[in-house]
C-alpha cells in the first residue's frame, strides 16, 4: 500500500495497483461493522434502569455522563426558555432558518403518498396511509450545535400529520440549551423539549417515565451509545436507521478544482474524528494536489484538532485505474453522501447503485445539502444506502391494507385458497374458507 501523508493533516494516497488497496477498500466496505459491540453491554445497562427507576435514573445519567445535576422539574423545557432564546439570535440567523424551513418542507411536500382504492368484480380492494401519532427526535450535543437536524427530522414528520413530537438533546453544564435548537424546534411546531441527552434519552423516549411520555417511533443521529440504544429499542418502538459517523466520497477526474474537492473533504472532516472523508479519482496528479490542498486548508479552520484525528484514522484518497473502477468502488462503499465533480455527471448518475444523497458538478456542495437544498440530511451511513433511503415522510406513515369480497366473489376465490392452505398444513384456514361457500 502506497501512503503518502501529508505533514500535519494526513491523507493516505492508496493506487490500485497495489497489494493493500484490496484491503483498504474492504476496510471502508465494512466500517458500519466497526465499533458498536464494544459499547453494548453499557448501552444494555442504562436502558435497564431507565425501564426500571424512569426519571430518577435520567438524573443521575445527567450528572454521571454529561455533568449536569437536574430536578425532575427541570427536564422539560419550559415556555419561557424557548421565547427568551429569539433574543439570543441575530434576525439573518433567524431568516436562514426561516429559508431552510421552507425549502425542506417544500421538497418533503412532494413526497407524501396519498391511500388509493380499485374495484374489482365482487371486491374493493385498497391502501390507506396513516401517519403515526406520537414520535421521538433525538438531537446531539456535545461539540457542535444543530439546529439544521430539528428542521430535518421534524419537518418530515409534520408534512405526514404526526399529530405530536417529544425532542430530547443534551444540556450545557449550566443546563442551559443551544438558543439555535430551541429555535428552530419552535419554527417547527415542536414545545415539547427534553434536556436529557445521550442512551438515556434513547431509553425514556421509547419506554416513557414520569415526565416523558412513550413515543411510537424514534429518529435523529447521535453518538455511538445513542446509535446502540436505538438498536437495542427497535421493536418496542420504530427507529429511522442505526447512523453511524457522517461520510462523504468525492469522485472527481483530472481537470478538477483540487481547492474545492478539499474543501469538502474538510466540511466533512470537521464534524467529528470518526468521520469519513474519501476521494476517489483516476487521476494520480488530482490526488497530489487534493492532498496537499488539504493540508494547506485545515490549518485555518477551528476545528483544526478534530479534522487532523479524522483524516489520520478515516482519510484516504483512492487512485481507481478508470472511471468504470471508480463507479465499482462508489458502489461497493456505499456512502452517505457522494459529490461526482466532472464536467458532465448526468453521464455517471444512472451507474450510481448505492449513495444516500447524490451532489452533481462541481458547484453543488454537500455542505448546501446539510442545511437547505430541501432533500433530508438525515441519510445511510455505514455502507446501508446500498439497501435503505434519506429519511422521508413516508418513514412517519404506516399503511393498512384494506379487503372487501362479497359473497359471490369469496366463492370465486375459494378454491385456490382451500389449495394453498391445504398444501402448508392448515386445515382450520381452508374450513374458514369452505364455511363461507356453503349455501
Amino acid at each position: 500500500m502506497k501512503v503518502e501523508d501529508g505533514k500535519g493533516f494526513p491523507m493516505r494516497v492508496v493506487m490500485t495497483k497495489e497489494p493493500g488497496f484490496s484491503e483498504c477498500v474492504e476496510r471502508l466496505r465494512r466500517r458500519g461493522e466497526m465499533g458498536q459491540g464494544e459499547v453494548e453491554d453499557q448501552v444494555k445497562a442504562i436502558l435497564a434502569e431507565v425501564r426500571r427507576r424512569g426519571d430518577v435514573s435520567l438524573l443521575e445519567f445527567g450528572e454521571r455522563f454529561d455533568g449536569y445535576r437536574l430536578e425532575a422539574s427541570q427536564i422539560r423545557v419550559e415556555e419561557r426558555e424557548i421565547k427568551a432564546a429569539y433574543e439570543a439570535i441575530d434576525p439573518e440567523a433567524l431568516s436562514a432558518l426561516r429559508l431552510a424551513q421552507e425549502r425542506i418542507t417544500a421538497f418533503h411536500a412532494r413526497q407524501k403518498p396519498r391511500s388509493w382504492f380499485f374495484l374489482e368484480e365482487g371486491g374493493f380492494l385498497g391502501q390507506i396511509e396513516q401517519p403515526l401519532r406520537r414520535v421521538g427526535i433525538y438531537v446531539p450535543g456535545g461539540k457542535a450545535s444543530y439546529p439544521s437536524s430539528v428542521l430535518m427530522n421534524a419537518i418530515p414528520a409534520k408534512v405526514a400529520g404526526v399529530e405530536e413530537i417529544a425532542m430530547c438533546t443534551p444540556a450545557s453544564k449550566d443546563l442551559s440549551l443551544s438558543p439555535w435548537i430551541l429555535v428552530a424546534a419552535d419554527l417547527v411546531g415542536i414545545h415539547e423539549i427534553y434536556r436529557v441527552g445521550g442512551a438515556q434519552a434513547i431509553a425514556a423516549l421509547a419506554y416513557g417515565t414520569e415526565s416523558i411520555p412513550a413515543v411510537d417511533k424514534i429518529v435523529g443521529p447521535g453518538n455511538i451509545y445513542v446509535a446502540v440504544a436505538k438498536r437495542l429499542v427497535f421493536g418496542e418502538v420504530g427507529i429511522d436507521m442505526v447512523a453511524g459517523p457522517s461520510e462523504l466520497l468525492v469522485y472527481a477526474e483530472e481537470g478538477s478544482d483540487p481547492t474545492l474537492i478539499a474543501s469538502d473533504l474538510l466540511s466533512q472532516a470537521e464534524h467529528d474524528e470518526m468521520a469519513y472523508p474519501l476521494l476517489v479519482t483516476p487521476s494520480l496528479n488530482l490526488a497530489e494536489r487534493v492532498r496537499e490542498e488539504v493540508e494547506l486548508q485545515a490549518k485555518r479552520l477551528s476545528r483544526s484538532a478534530i479534522i487532523k484525528s479524522c483524516l489520520e484514522r478515516n482519510g484516504f484518497i483512492l487512485v481507481c485505474r478508470d472511471r468504470t473502477e471508480g463507479i465499482r468502488l462508489i458502489n461497493v462503499i456505499a456512502p452517505e453522501h457522494l459529490e461526482l465533480v466532472v464536467p458532465n455527471p448526468w453521464e455517471m448518475l444512472g451507474l450510481i447503485r448505492s449513495a444516500g444523497a447524490i451532489f452533481l458538478g462541481a458547484y453543488s456542495p454537500e455542505a448546501i445539502g446539510d442545511y437547505l437544498a430541501g432533500p433530508n440530511h438525515v441519510l445511510p451511513t455505514g455502507g446501508t444506502a446500498r439497501f435503505s433511503s434519506p429519511l422521508g415522510v413516508e418513514d412517519f406513515l404506516k399503511r393498512s391494507s384494506v379487503i372487501s369480497l362479497s359473497s359471490a366473489r369469496v366463492k370465486d376465490l375459494a378454491g385456490a385458497a382451500m389449495r394453498l392452505a391445504r398444501l402448508e398444513g392448515l386445515d382450520g384456514h381452508a374450513r374458514a374458507v369452505e364455511m363461507r361457500t356453503k349455501p
